[in-house]
Formats: C-alpha cells, structure tokens, sequence
C-alpha cells in the first residue's frame, strides 16, 4: 500500500495499490543518486518517488517486484538453486531482505542467501547466488548490507593493502555519476554457529571473520590475520561440535551495521540476540606488529593459502564492545519483522530506533549512545523518517493496534542525558517549586540579582537606626555613588503549554525590599466561618537586614480564581507579620502550621483570620515540616529531628520522640512501606538516616528515642525529599499497595531515590553486594562499602544497622 500526505498533513490518502497475494517482506529504492538516503530493513517508505531514474523495490515472500511509481516494470520470482532443483519444485521463499543500491540481499527460509543486483543501464534486477554459500552446509541467521560511503571510506583504512588504494581517484563509482562520494557496499552474515563474517559485494570474498560472535567479546578482531598454526591447519572437529551445540539456543536474528555523519566518526556493528539483548560494537584500527609475528604457520600450503586470503582482509579493523542499557529481556524470536531501523536525521539527532515488544530510542551524541525508553502506545512493529515540507524531520510508526502516526520529536528537551531534559529560562535563581494540581500551575520561588546605588539601598532601609549606623561609618561622600546587589525574591505562578510544551509566566508576587521568600506550599485549610474546605497557597518569609535586627517574617495565603485571566489569578487573602523567618507551612486535618523561627504554631482559618489553637517551642530553628495523618515530623537546624502528634480533643501537639544526637538536618520526609512508618533526614555531612519510633522496644527509653532503622552516606548534600506512590509489585506474596518511595534532589544537581524493598529480595541483593565490593573495579579508588559508611565529621555517632543496598554499585 502507498499513502500519500495532503497538504496539511490533515489526511493520510491511499493513492497506490500494488496489489501482491502476499505479505511485504522490505520496500525500498533502487538506482537513486549515490547520496539519496535509503531506508534498509524497512516495510515503509515516505515521500514520493522522484522521476528519472529512481525505482521502487518491493520483496515479498516468493518475488520481488520492480516499480517506476504505479507501473511495474519488473517482476522476478525466486527459484530453487540449480543444484537442488531436483530434490525440491517449491520455488524458494524469503525471510528478510536488506537493500543498499544497488544491490538487495535476501535471506531465505532454509538459511541460505541470495543477492538481487540492479543493472543501471535499463533499471533491472537479476538473481545471483553465491557459490559461496551453495556449497556450505552452515545456516545463516541474519545478514545485512552495509555501505561504507564518503569522501573516503573508513573501512579501506583497516586493509592491509590500505597504503596502494589512498589516492586512487574517483574513478570507482563512475556508473552514478557522483565522483566525490566513493562507496563500498559489505554484505556482513551470522550464521547459526554464532560465526561472523565480512563479504565484499559482490564478488563475496571474505575479509573478516569472528569465530564466537554471539558471546559478546569485548574486543572483535579478524580470526585469519593473527590466527594460530592449529587454526590455520585441520580445525579440531570436537571442539566445533561442542561450540555449535552451546549456541544453539542463542543466535543473532538481526544484524546492522553503520556509519553516521562527523568527522572523527568510525563505524557501528549491532546485534540483535533472541533473547532481546543488543550487542553493540564501535570498530577502530588497530596498527600492531604483533598480527605479523603471530602468523608463522607450519605448512607451505598454509603460507600461500594465508598470502592470498589476507591481501585484502580487514587486519587492522577491530571492533570495541559498548555497553548499552537496552533493557528487554524478551523471547523475541516469533517477532518476524525487523526491530533496528537506522536514522540520521530526527529533529537533528542521528541514532537507531528498536522497535518491538518495548520500543527504545538509542541516540548517538558525541560518538556515544543516549538510550530513551518510549513508553506510550505499546509495542511498534515499523517505524521510518519523513521528511517534507508538512512535517520537518519527522517520523513515522505503526502500532501493534495497527495504528499509523505522524510525529515529529518535541524541539524543547535534549536528549543528550539520562533523561530527555527541557530547561526552562528563569532568569534568575530557583529557591523552591510547588505544584497546583487542580489548574495544572507551578508557583516557584525565584531571586533575581538587582544592582542599586548605595544611597538608594540605604535609604530604603526598614529599621532607620540601622540606616543611620551604616551612614555614619560610610565618611566619604564618592562611596554613597558605589553600587550594590541585592537579590530580589518574587513567586512566579507558571504552567506549561501542552501543544508547544513552553513554560508561561501566568503571574507574579513580588516581595517587599529586603525580603526573601523561603517556602511556598499549596495547603488544604478548613473554613470554620462556611464549614467548607479551601485550597490556598501558603507563603513563608523572612526579613534580611543584617545581625543587629531582630529577625521577622510574613505569612501570606493566596486564594486561586477560576477564570482564565491571568490579571486576576490569584489574591491575596491573609497577611500576618511574625516574630521570626517563616521558613515552613504545611496544612494538618484542616489546620495551618506554621514553624516561625524556634516557635511552632497551629492555626486554625476563619476565611479572613488565622487564629492559634496550639504551639511546640522548637530547640533553635526548624527547617522543615512534613505531615502524615495527625503525625508531624520536623527537622532542627542543629538538633536533629522531631516526632510529634495532634490531638484534636485537648488542642495539643506532644512530642512522642526524637534523636538525641546533633546532626543538622537538611530536608525530611516520611517513608512508608504498608504498615510501616519510617522517618528519613538529610544532614550537613551528605548522609541519609533512616529512623523508626518504636515505644515498647527497650532501647528507646520507653519510646522517648528515636532508633536507626539504616543510614548511608549519599556523597552530595541532599536539599529536598519529595514523596511518590510507588506501583505495586506482581508476583511477590504479599503484595504492597501502600507503598512510597522517596525522590531526592542534592546541591551539585544529581537526582536520586530511596525505596522500600521486600526482605526476600533485600537479603538476595545485600550477598551479590558484598561480592561485587571485590570484583567491580571501584570508581576513582572509592571502596563502596568504605565511601557509603556513615560520615560523623568527628561527632559521637553509635553505627546504625546496614539496611540499604546501594543501586550504583548493583547496576553494574
């Protein structure tokens, strides 16, 4: 089927029918210009056929069919080998089929291949069967076609005749007319053995060859130029015989093979095993003496056979394992259809597409891969590239549903990370985001640098005596015109566009001089005026004017409009003036609590007023608040963490526990995992803890102390911890749903994550642990289990329990 796109890309029209009783196998084109961009290994082809000489190629099972837009001008049935005509008159049928103009390789189903070769005179294609391949007995499981183009072509680099055929002119590709762009074209073949081998097209002479391919050595390089005396002589048939039977249950089903554009660029081999893992290799040339010195073979038959074989072989070429984390362990072998399709141009970005049960996006920037997951739509069965005026660097898939959509790849992020990443510009400095679910908005404190006159930054002074004090030690009058910069806080409310996927500035609190916005919460208050529940945002403040003026702070609460004007988004409906930095809200059952400095308060809302109800003196300064039901868990800028619960009958916030150590803690959190109530703080030193209350155990001074559940140094300051449901986990017997996990982001920009993990698996992971702490090579000398212990800075610290297995070391 062809489809045509209109104008705007509104409609997809079927224009064409080809009409065959039988399935597509590949479709491509033939006798194009030497640069035109071939889709190999591809059932779609976008764009129109472009007159002249350019034809279609469409395999199918038992023929092949040559078209000059709608009108077929060729058509070829596959037939039996000479030879084997008499045991069989079922013509031969083909598997899978791999274009490179101009030429199309086939596999057939009895494991055997065949070459199509265009003649570019009248634009025809004959069959050709490698004698090769008709006298062997070995079964091939995949085989592609590679093009080594350009200026020069990398791979002449790797031959040892490489120095007669530098300067040859451009005389070797006189049939296209394009003398600039010289090309080879290799067919590369896997046979079931597990062997790989290299063939010039179309003569299929051999030039590299790897005995054990589907091993996934880490290093490929050519059996025959560095073989030993016994390779070269008789084989030892029991050796093969076991090795065919060890990979039997493991071969290759797919291969490619490419080149993508820039300077220092060198080719890439991929493999695509049954069982869903792809090999990934880069090829490089290896200059070495040693290739010379090895071959010293016994025989003089050996020595002439070897003279002649390697005059033209691949001796220098090489190939280095990359790893790549493609994560699909799946039985892929029923799959028929081809799963890597190459591109080089989607949105800018070069790379291959893996179709399939789990479709990924592996990406090359900078000569190495970025690996992206596609998650939405489910498994893919053809992908290609479009590119036309309607639909720039586009692509197209096709569902397993059947369904066929035009994308193009979103222009904000890049890709070039671990996660496709989008920066948004803020021009200034984030302190803080929150998120508004129910109109999809994101208030966000940022400062913004501003420079002022000193005069002017004087004057406008809150506390006059200090004003005075500062122009009294300030003698000359030239310092007055010096400049000075003062960060400038303000919360902008933002929301992301969902068609252009920009971030919009809906509308913005300034704050007042010298004041800076330390929290920003979305609370939940209980209106007692109408007994009715209200979604307010909670802003927390503190004055900076220097030590000799005592601290103060605001709290303002901002209610949400419905409307769509971003003049009246929000308003303002409560200002409070406090004796001490606002530094954190959070709403408890319908209350407001506030931690103002040392003193927290809770409050309840009349609709205009906030009134306290109840209080707990803090020791020096909490930093943050986090509520789970009536439980409150905050943390002490020097004394560690706090456990509290709200009793509504009596109006009371009572401690129930705490840490009696010092720590400074950063940020804190709850965990939960089913029942189980965990508390988690970060501290100064960059470890994590992990506390649990437990009153009727006989080391909590009857339930005063807080006890470790675990602690691990994460190696960065952690800012912030955020709680997210996790999925439960199938299989397991008993099936959490209760369950979150914790998403931490640290001052140097990593992000990273706690999870509760059943004890069965916790037990399992915690040995393979311990043994890879000696066999992994430790990143920059680091002993994993030394650089994870807990870091007191000298402080007393009692070691706590080692529960946490560290996923950096387990991944690899």
């Amino acid at each position: 089927m062809v489809l045509q796109t209109g104008d705007d890309l509104g409609e997809v029209t079927e224009t064409v029918d080809y009409n065959v009783q039988a399935s597509t196998i590949a479709a491509g084109n033939l006798f194009g210009s030497i640069t035109a961009a071939v889709d190999n290994n591809n059932v779609l082809t976008p764009g129109h056929v472009k007159p002249g000489r350019r034809r279609v190629i469409q395999v199918y099972a038992k023929g092949a069919r040559v078209l000059d837009g709608s009108f077929m001008t060729q058509e070829l049935n596959f037939t039996m080998h000479s030879s084997e005509s008499s045991l069989s008159s079922e013509p031969l049928a083909a598997a899978s089929a791999s274009i490179a103009d101009p030429y199309v390789l086939l596999k057939m189903v009895d494991g055997t291949v065949r070459l199509l070769v265009g003649d570019h005179s009248n634009c025809t294609i004959s069959v050709n069967a490698p004698a090769l391949f008709a006298s062997s007995n070995e079964r091939v499981s995949s085989c592609t076609l590679y093009r080594d183009r350009g200026p020069e072509p990398w791979l002449r680099k790797a031959r040892t005749d490489a120095w007669l055929s530098t300067g040859i002119g451009e005389a070797t590709d006189g049939n296209d007319g394009s003398s600039h762009d010289q090309s080879d074209i290799y067919c590369i073949i896997c046979f079931e053995s597990g062997k790989l081998e290299i063939f010039e097209v179309p003569s299929f002479k051999c030039v590299f060859s790897v005995e054990d391919f589907v091993s996934g050595s880490a290093i490929l390089s050519d059996d025959l130029s560095h073989a030993k005396v016994a390779v070269i002589g008789v084989p030892d048939a029991t050796t093969v015989s076991v090795k065919k039977e060890e990979a039997n249950n493991i071969k290759i089903v797919e291969l490619a093979m490419h080149r993508w554009s820039g300077q220092f660029s060198r080719p890439f081999l991929f493999g695509l095993l049954n069982d869903g893992t792809l090999l990934c290799y880069h090829a490089y040339c290896y200059d070495g003496s040693e290739s010379n010195a090895q071959c010293a073979p016994l025989s003089p038959n050996a020595s002439s056979d070897l003279d002649n074989a390697s005059d033209s072989r691949l001796r220098s070429l090489r190939f280095c394992r990359v790893s790549i984390d493609v994560s699909s362990r799946d039985d892929i072998s029923s799959f028929t259809r081809p799963r890597i399709t190459i591109f080089n141009n989607v949105g800018g970005y070069e790379g291959l597409f893996l179709g399939g049960p789990r479709p990924t996006w592996v990406f090359l920037c900078r000569q190495r891969f970025r690996v992206h997951p596609q998650l939405c739509d489910g498994p893919i069965v053809a992908f290609t590239v479009l590119h036309n005026v309607n639909c720039c660097r586009g692509l197209i898939y096709v569902t397993s549903q059947g369904f066929l959509k035009i994308c193009q790849l979103p222009s904000a992020y890049n890709y070039d990370n671990y996660w496709p990443v989008q920066k948004v510009p803020l021009h200034g400095t984030p302190h803080q985001v929150t998120y508004y679910a129910e109109q999809s908005l994101y208030p966000l404190i940022v400062s913004v640098p501003v420079v002022r006159p000193l005069n002017q930054v004087l004057s406008s002074m809150a506390d006059q005596e200090l004003g005075l004090h500062i122009e009294n030690d300030v003698t000359v009058g030239d310092d007055l015109q010096k400049v000075y910069t003062v960060d400038e806080f303000e919360v902008r409310i933002m929301e992301l566009e969902k068609p252009s996927g920009r971030w919009e500035t809906r509308f913005t609190i300034p704050m007042q001089p010298f004041e800076n916005a330390l929290t920003v919460r979305i609370v939940t208050l209980h209106n007692t005026t109408t007994k009715e529940n209200e979604t307010l945002m909670a802003i927390g403040t503190a004055y900076v004017q220097g030590e000799d003026v005592a601290a103060r702070g605001r709290v303002l609460l901002f209610s949400f409009s419905k409307s769509e004007n971003s003049q009246n988004l929000v308003t303002e409906v409560y200002s409070k003036e406090s004796k001490g930095a606002v530094s954190a809200v959070a709403s408890l059952q319908g209350h407001l609590l506030i931690a103002s400095g040392p003193k927290i308060t809770l409050n309840k809302w009349t609709g205009s007023e906030l009134t306290a109800v109840a209080f707990y003196d803090a020791p020096l300064h909490v930093v943050s608040l986090n509520i789970v039901k009536n439980f409150i868990l905050f943390g002490d800028i020097h004394k560690s963490i706090y456990f509290l619960s709200w009793k509504e009958q009596g109006s009371q916030l009572s401690l129930l526990a705490k840490d009696f150590g010092s720590l400074d803690s950063f940020a804190t959190e709850f965990l939960i995992d089913g029942s189980t109530l965990s508390l988690v703080v970060s501290d100064s030193d960059k470890n994590l803890q992990i506390f649990y209350y437990a009153p009727k155990m006989v080391e909590s001074w009857k339930g005063q102390k807080l006890l470790s559940r675990a602690e691990f140094h994460v190696g960065a300051h952690v800012s912030k911890l955020l709680r997210i449901q996790m999925l439960p986990t199938q299989g397991l017997v008993s099936e959490k749903t209760n369950r979150f996990a914790l998403v931490f982001g640290t001052l140097d920009g990593g992000i990273g994550c706690i999870a509760p993990v059943d004890e069965l698996t916790f037990r399992r992971l915690q040995s393979l642990q311990r043994k890879l702490v000696d066999a992994v090579p430790h990143v920059c000398g680091l002993n994993p289990r030394s650089f994870r212990h807990f870091k007191s800075n000298g402080k007393a610290h009692q070691p706590g329990p080692d529960n946490i297995v560290d996923f950096e070391l387990l991944s690899q």
